[in-house]
């Protein structure tokens, strides 16, 4: 063995080493000859080494050895990584953001709605009896305890099945209205985070896809709709989009990708699609359309390409995946329709026709005008909303800021132009499906869908589909904001140093800023009416009065004490045999009214002193029920009748 000049060690085999080598051999335990120290017989030739060879001086010099973590190490790096984790960020942002732009629902969470408590009664109850249908009877779950007798009851509404197991917490008015309040503010962040995601799976920055969360969530017209939890909770919608795109991994800035396929993602996003269907037709039936026309699309390339090029596009385990996600996705819908079909054939009544669509069915000036829940806009268009029939359904507004952004995203986008032009089509298919019959009659528009695609017919509302639209919106926006941003970061490498400038960073920021302050509301908050003393003794069937649509729906919360059965009850659309009771019972007590509550099985009558002011009940509440052979009793603020 030689050593050269420049340190080269030359063995007896004639291969070369360097100190490196040397010291890398020593460190793991070889000798220069390439035999383990442990090999050597002990008392050997080792023990007669000269000690000066052993010390290697370059040793002095190597790195010291990475410690190796132990468990709770490792459990706090792993903890450390998911709480920096972008759609960890994504989640908190959500949800703090949802507590602030709807606030103050989460103020009085036990004693107030959002909006009125009407409708956010209604849906309480929804909630409240799925839950107890799930915990007592499921096979009773759409024979609910109010319209009694009516069968099928559960169902003459949207039913948000899909919040049933929250319904499985609680009991009473109090725990409903609680749980109402706490659905609505996850509702909001969970849009806000879908949108958010689907934006980034198609291929926008965070800052673009935090403006498609925002802008999606929180469109003015949506206000609006606070009162309806069924519409709010729409972001399975761009979160089932987003899973599915991911799991067969495609974008629409970089196309479509083999290698980033992931069935786990197909199949978790059929799942949440069906989750969202279960919330409600109102608009799920469109997206189960919307879905459909995709999987056509995607079924027919996939067979051209098998075809043309002799291979599948998508593996044999995806094609799985949407086959049994798709066919699950349509026997939850099917499952669902049951019910409805039931009760559109026992109460034709309840079947829209092209008439009532025509009522509800906004101008082009709706596009532009903001409900008056709106911050900014709701006080500066009064007018406008005074000359629209039903305002409520026809404040179309999605944000001029928002129209500003998709505008500038049509010229300056990361997103392919004939995307961008896709997009724009979508948008002005969607408005004028949205107006109904006010675009040239709806005769080649909405008229078609509403004869010939089953479901439609259900529909009440067509402004609805201004959620496709701002959805189009949100994108096209994101797109813009996400290459101004790149832009920002081009310009940025270039100074000295390479960092962008407080005012670049700045305007990055600001269409996030002006999204959220146009989103901004003064939706009121009104007290809850409190439940009578009676609703928690007196047993069912029962009926209380007065009645009327607005007035059942807290009556509807307050059964939810013990769910006895009441003749009660507001949904979208009225029985005629409840009409019957209310015109019957309008003198109540008397021979008439008595003989036919006692027909219908009714047991007793709970008349409610604050609430019949200025109504024949004023007087006749104290009239004497001797000669009817029925009893009375004051129950705190009511008088109980028992037939």
């Amino acid at each position: 063995m030689t050593t050269d000049q420049a340190g080269t060690t030359t063995d007896q085999a004639g291969k070369s080493r360097t100190w490196k080598d040397r010291l890398t051999r020593r460190r793991t335990g070889k000798d220069e000859a390439g035999k383990g120290r442990g090999d050597e017989p002990a008392g050997g030739e080792a023990e007669q080494q000269d000690p000066a060879a052993e010390s290697d001086p370059w040793t002095s010099f190597a790195p010291a050895p990475e410690p190796v973590p132990g468990r709770p190490g490792r459990a706090a790096r792993a903890t450390g990584r998911f709480l920096v984790h972008e759609w960890t960020l994504a989640v908190l942002a959500s949800l703090a953001l949802a507590v602030g732009m709807t606030w103050p629902t989460l103020r009085y969470p036990l004693y107030t709605l959002p909006q009125d408590y009407w409708d956010p009664s209604l849906q309480a109850w929804q909630m409240a009896w799925s839950g107890h249908a799930l915990r007592t009877n499921p096979g009773q779950l759409f024979q609910s305890n109010t319209f009694f007798p009516e069968p099928w009851s559960f169902a003459f509404s949207d039913m948000l099945l899909g919040y049933a197991p929250a319904g499985l917490l609680g009991t009473g008015p109090d725990a409903a209205v609680l749980r109402y309040n706490i659905m609505f503010v996850l509702a909001h962040a969970m849009a806000t985070f879908g949108a958010y995601v689907l934006a980034r799976q198609l291929g926008a920055g965070r800052i673009g896809s935090a403006v498609a969360g925002v802008g999606y969530t929180y469109a003015p017209w949506l206000l609006a709709q606070a009162g309806h939890l069924h519409i709010v909770s729409n972001g399975g919608i761009p979160l089932a989009l987003a899973m599915l795109a991911r799991g067969h991994g495609w974008s629409l800035r970089h196309g479509y990708r083999p290698e980033r396929r992931r069935v786990g993602w197909a199949y978790a996003g059929w799942a949440v699609a069906a989750w969202q269907l279960s919330l409600g037709f109102g608009i799920g039936l469109v997206f189960a359309y919307v879905l459909a026309v995709t999987v056509l699309v995607s079924a027919t390339v996939w067979f051209w390409r098998r075809r043309r090029h002799g291979r599948r596009p998508f593996g044999r385990r995806l094609f799985v995946a949407d086959l049994v996600g798709g066919l699950l996705f349509a026997a939850v819908g099917a499952l669902l329709a049951v019910p409805y079909f039931k009760v559109a054939e026992l109460h034709p009544n309840a079947e829209r026709t092209i008439g009532d669509i025509g009522v509800y069915s906004p101008p082009a000036s709706g596009f532009f005008t903001a409900p008056a829940q709106s911050w900014i806009w709701g006080g500066l268009h009064e007018g406008a909303r005074e000359a629209l029939s039903w305002s409520p359904e026809m404040t179309l507004l999605p944000g001029f800021v928002l129209y500003a952004l998709a505008a500038g995203g049509l010229f300056f986008s990361v997103w392919r132009l004939r995307h961008r032009l896709f997009m724009l089509a979508g948008v002005l298919v969607t408005m004028v499906l949205a107006m109904g019959t006010r675009f040239f009659d709806g005769t080649f528009t909405y008229t078609p869908l509403f004869e010939y695609l089953p479901g439609f017919n259900g529909l009440r509302t067509p402004g609805r589909m201004m959620l496709w639209t701002t959805l189009l919106l949100c994108l096209l926006a994101a797109g813009a904001v996400s290459a101004f941003a790149q832009r920002v970061r081009e310009l940025s490498t270039e100074r000295v140093p390479a960092r962008p400038s407080p005012w670049l960073r700045a305007a990055t920021l600001l269409p996030l800023l002006l999204l959220v302050v146009e989103g901004l509301n003064t939706t009121p908050h009104p007290v809850v009416p409190e439940q009578p003393a009676a609703m928690r003794t007196v047993d069912g069937p029962l009926l209380v009065l007065p009645s009327s649509q607005n007035q059942d729906q807290p009556v509807m919360l307050w059964s939810t004490s013990r769910f006895p059965q009441v003749v009660n009850g507001g949904s979208g659309f009225t029985p005629k045999q409840l009409d019957d009771v209310r015109r019957v019972t309008a003198a109540f007590p008397d021979q008439t009214s008595v003989d036919y509550l006692r027909t219908l099985g009714v047991r007793n009558v709970v008349v409610l002193r604050d609430q019949i002011v200025g109504t024949p009940w004023e007087v006749t509440v104290d009239a004497p029920v001797d000669q009817l052979g029925i009893t009375r009793q004051q129950v705190g603020n009511a008088v109980v009748f028992r037939l």
